[in-house]
C-alpha cells in the first residue's frame, strides 16, 4: 500500500542496515534512550550487533520503495506479550507519522506470530517517543516481574494498536517471505 505518496514495507533487518542505524544516535544519551542500559556506546560494529541480540529477537527494517532504511524495530515474546523494543525512525524522517506506522505494523506482525493479544514496551520518562506511545493507546502497567528496567516506564497496549488513529488506512505492506524470515 502507498503511504504519503511512497510505498513503505517491513523487511527483515540485515547487517547492511546497522551502520546507518548507528549513525542515528550521535551520543551515549541518545543511544541509551533508544536501546536501554544494555547498549554500549561508543558503538563498534561487533558491540552493536551483539547488543541488538539479532539472533534471539525478531528485527525489522522499515524501508521505502527504493530500499532506503527509514526505521527499525524489534519484538520478542516476553511475559506472554509481544515486547516491542529499540524502535527508531531515521532523523530526517521523524515527525511524518512513520513511528506510528512502524509500531502498528510490528504490533500486528508480532501479535500474529507470537499469538498474543497485548504488546508492551519500556520507555524512559524523558524519551520524546513516550507521547506517541500514549497517543497510540499504551498505558502504564506494573512490570510482570515487578522490576522496573533502569527507571523506565512499562507500557502495555492491545496489539490492535494498529486500528488507533485510523492507522488501518496506513498499514504497511508485508514484504514477501517475511513470515519465514527473522
Amino acid at each position: 500500500m502507498r503511504l504519503a505518496s511512497r510505498s513503505l514495507y517491513l523487511a527483515p533487518a540485515h547487517e547492511r542496515h546497522l551502520a546507518l542505524l548507528q549513525s542515528w544516535f550521535p551520543d551515549a544519551e541518545h543511544a541509551r534512550l533508544w536501546g536501554g542500559p544494555g547498549i554500549r556506546y561508543p558503538f563498534t560494529a561487533e558491540s552493536f550487533h551483539d547488543d541488538l541480540q539479532l539472533e534471539s529477537v525478531t528485527s525489522r527494517a522499515l524501508l521505502n520503495d527504493r530500499g532506503s532504511l527509514l526505521g527499525f524495530g524489534q519484538y520478542c515474546r516476553r511475559h506472554e506479550r509481544c515486547h516491542l523494543m529499540r524502535l527508531a525512525i531515521a532523523p530526517a524522517h521523524r515527525g511524518q507519522g512513520l513511528g506510528a506506522r512502524l509500531i502498528a505494523a510490528l504490533a500486528r506482525e508480532g501479535g500474529e506470530a507470537l499469538r498474543v493479544t497485548e504488546c508492551a514496551l519500556n520507555v524512559y520518562p524523558n524519551n520524546p517517543a513516550a507521547r506517541l506511545y500514549a497517543r497510540l493507546g499504551f498505558s502504564d502497567a506494573t512490570p510482570p516481574d515487578g522490576q522496573s528496567l533502569d527507571g523506565c516506564r512499562y507500557l502495555v497496549a492491545s496489539v490492535s494498536v494498529a486500528s488507533r488513529d485510523n492507522l488501518e488506512q496506513a498499514s504497511l505492506a508485508v514484504h514477501k517471505g517475511l513470515k519465514n524470515g527473522r
